[in-house]
């Protein structure tokens, strides 16, 4: 049986728990992976009506004979786990079992305090992250003064890390930032609170993903953020800190890249980004306004506005090539109803210059401006359309059209936000 990777193929917000939900309801998923990521990403799912939004959880929880996964590559806050379970368990949601890495690292206290107040230092500079400790847990781990979710059952050896991270820590925080320093004592009180609930769901992932396929079972990978996000191959420095593209589908779980037979990409028919960064076709007009209002473009984890713009092929065909995209799995095609035509950015304009691919650099990227097609619009409503010959010709044409810029075939199309609002194009 396969393993199986979603993930965003944009700037993320694409809909990817949509895509997971739709593949775990209908194709017999066993295991739903989290490799990637903390509780700054977020899915929001919708079951008979109900809306369900998971942010650190894998979208495979709320389907009852689905393993979810939290594996080694993510950042975990305990309090936002039990917080976001608790949060299911109060609406009494039949929800499956939860298993965590050993390995996956903990975002303690601090790690929340250091990016919050980084930010507020960079000022006009400041990257947008969420201010949830992404960043500092992921440094921590990079520079080997990292929590591991198994130190969290060890008193003397959690009390040696949370001792020796903060010795440099509270330096910057009282001698730079003028912030009070954090004692050793309050930041052990507060993760040892979580170990003997968390402690039943610990397990050695990669060993139990590897032994699921090798009995023939069909894991899923959900990738948090997306592909234009990844610290390597994103906008950087406005980026995430991790690395959600294929590729780190394997460091982040222990399973090896030739296990995996799908890779889909999930992009919307439209453009968004949240926070700060470069986007070509960032829109500032009515058209703008009109795609956030229509397309209800908060973030589910941050609650912030998502910058709104057209359909960028470019960054498509990036996507498609850095990740060695399958096919793609498009959203939010109901949301491009009511306009007369649909404008489609093929290539970049830097300083006179034709780009049909990424720039080289940075500063290239910043000064893009997008060259557009125009392709005509519908004006039907097609929440209703559950076949792909339903939909009106217009649309079938838009979306013939972006499967051919986007260098890969288009797998489903969503038209709605409900499990059921869903065309398969090429099932």
């Amino acid at each position: 049986m396969p393993a199986i990777v979603v993930l965003g193929a944009q700037w993320g917000d694409e809909g990817k728990g949509k895509a997971t939900d739709l593949l775990t309801t209908e194709d017999s998923i066993d295991f739903c992976v989290r490799t990637s990521g903390g509780h700054n990403a977020g899915h929001t799912i919708v079951v008979d009506g109900q809306k369900f939004a998971t942010h650190l959880l894998p979208s495979g929880i709320l389907t009852t004979d689905c393993t979810s996964v939290i594996a080694n590559g993510v950042v975990v806050s305990p309090e936002a786990l039990f917080r976001e379970l608790d949060a299911l368990l109060e609406r009494d949601v039949a929800i499956g079992e939860l298993v965590i890495s050993s390995n996956a690292h903990v975002i303690a206290s601090y790690h929340s305090t250091i990016d919050k107040v980084t930010e507020r230092f960079l000022g006009k500079n400041k990257i947008g992250t969420t201010g949830r400790g992404i960043g500092p847990a992921y440094a921590d781990k990079i520079n080997r003064v990292g929590i591991r979710v198994a130190d969290l059952f060890d008193e003397t050896i959690l009390a040696e890390k949370v001792e020796a991270a903060l010795e440099v820590k509270n330096h910057l925080l009282t001698k730079v930032y003028n912030r009070r320093a954090i004692s050793v004592e309050e930041v052990l009180e507060d993760l040892l609170s979580y170990a003997d609930r968390m402690q039943p769901m610990v397990r050695d992932t990669s060993l139990l993903l590897n032994r699921a396929l090798d009995e023939g079972r069909t894991v899923l990978f959900e990738g948090a953020q997306a592909t234009m996000l990844d610290v390597d191959h994103g906008t950087y420095p406005f980026v995430t800190s991790s690395s959600p593209v294929a590729g780190g589908v394997s460091t982040g779980s222990g399973v090896g890249p030739t296990r995996i037979d799908r890779v889909i990409g999930v992009i919307k028919a439209y453009t968004t980004r949240v926070g700060s960064g470069p986007f070509p076709t960032e829109l500032f007009d009515a058209d703008g306004e009109k795609l956030w209002r229509v397309g209800g473009e908060v973030g589910v984890s941050t609650g912030r506005d998502r910058r709104c713009g057209w359909y960028d092929a470019v960054v498509a065909r990036y996507s498609v090539r850095v990740n060695g995209l399958t096919e793609l799995f498009m959203t939010k095609l109901d949301v491009l109803s009511s306009w007369e035509r649909v404008p489609v950015c093929v290539a970049y304009d830097v300083d006179g210059v034709r780009h049909d691919e990424m720039p080289l650099t940075q500063s290239e990227f910043h000064r893009a401006t997008p060259v557009y097609e125009y392709l005509d619009g519908w004006a039907d409503d097609i929440s209703g359309c559950r076949r792909f010959e339903d939909l009106p010709v217009n649309a079938q044409r838009y979306v013939a059209a972006l499967e051919e810029m986007s260098g890969a075939k288009f797998w489903a199309v969503g038209v709605g936000p409900g499990r059921e609002q869903t065309v398969v194009v090429n099932g």
